[in-house]
């Protein structure tokens, strides 16, 4: 079994971007793996997928110990996610012969990776939505705090459109190693907007473990497992993800996640056979548009403007 260093250097930068984001793993490891270090896509999805079943227990970890966990969800999903990640693998080995699917797994790696940019991006534009009218309610004299009623009220969740969640994430996942985090959660705040962000997170990261070890499972048998490329990935992904759950608390999450969203754009355009020329034009036009819409929304007080820190007055030396 040969070790890979800078493949192992690359999972370690992207486990940190794990621990810190709950989002990224397929979404990144995966094109890093087919771009740069020139890994057939079959072969890049199955051992990034293997390795992954090691790692997601670390975040999930956590979250568990916190009690921010939706079991009722975790089950719901599970029920559609397991079955149809491994019905994923299965579709890709009827998509056609070896080069074939080599081919197919590339294109449905760049859609997945541009559908997730836009999920991270639609999660950015909900989360300062809600984060605005709840500092509008908080600021407006006429409206006092919740009555208990409302704070205690069950949480109840729906079933048939859980389990569709699970499925079309399951088969993302399955197919190219993709979605787990980055398509789900987005899923699942638009399904239960009355989650808190941890809740969201911790729900994710527990039906993702059975969800990746299904997926993982079926490309044990069927597809391309490379015990040394998987090796060289969980060297530094664990590390990374450890110690990007240790910062996490610190970090500036507004800054993260539109750079992950740009970064998912950039490999997915580029997977499915978009020229430099394109994809620059493309980046820079994607970048100008979330600008201006970024300062509409604060103009609009839709949004809040990043509080700048205040500095602590220097003392003179006494003389």
């Amino acid at each position: 079994m040969h070790v890979d260093l800078p493949v192992a250097a690359a999972g370690l930068l992207v486990g940190f971007t794990v621990g810190l984001t709950g989002m990224g793993g397929g979404a990144l490891m995966t094109p890093i793996l087919v771009l740069l270090f020139k890994v057939q896509p079959l072969a890049a999805v199955s051992s990034d997928l293997v390795a992954a079943v090691i790692m997601k227990p670390v975040g999930g970890g956590v979250h568990l110990r916190r009690g921010t966990v939706n079991f009722a969800l975790v089950r719901w999903l599970m029920v559609g996610s397991v079955p149809a990640a491994f019905a994923g693998v299965l579709v890709l080995r009827r998509l056609g012969d070896e080069q074939a699917i080599q081919a197919r797994v590339k294109e449905s790696l760049g859609a997945a990776l541009v559908l997730a940019a836009s999920s991270i991006m639609v999660k950015g534009a909900l989360q300062a939505r809600a984060a605005g009218r709840a500092r509008a309610r908080a600021a407006s004299p006429l409206i006092g705090p919740q009555p208990p009623a409302e704070a205690s009220r069950p949480f109840h969740a729906r079933k048939a459109p859980t389990i569709l969640v699970g499925v079309v994430g399951g088969l993302v996942v399955g197919m190219t190693s993709v979605g787990s985090g980055s398509l789900m959660i987005v899923l699942l705040m638009v399904l239960y907007p009355s989650l808190t962000s941890s809740e969201l997170v911790g729900t994710d990261l527990v039906q993702a473990i059975p969800l990746v070890g299904s997926a993982a499972f079926g490309h044990l048998l069927f597809g391309d497992f490379k015990l040394g490329l998987t090796a060289s990935l969980l060297l530094g992904s664990v590390p990374g993800v450890y110690l990007g759950a240790r910062v996490s608390s610190r970090a500036r999450d507004s800054l993260i996640r539109p750079a992950l969203a740009v970064i998912l754009l950039a490999s997915g355009l580029k997977l499915v056979n978009l020229g430099t020329v394109a994809l620059v034009l493309v980046l820079t036009a994607v970048v100008l548009l979330a600008a201006v819409l970024y300062l509409s929304l604060v103009r609009l007080k839709l949004i809040a403007a990043p509080v700048p820190v205040a500095r602590a007055p220097q003392r003179r030396p006494d003389r």
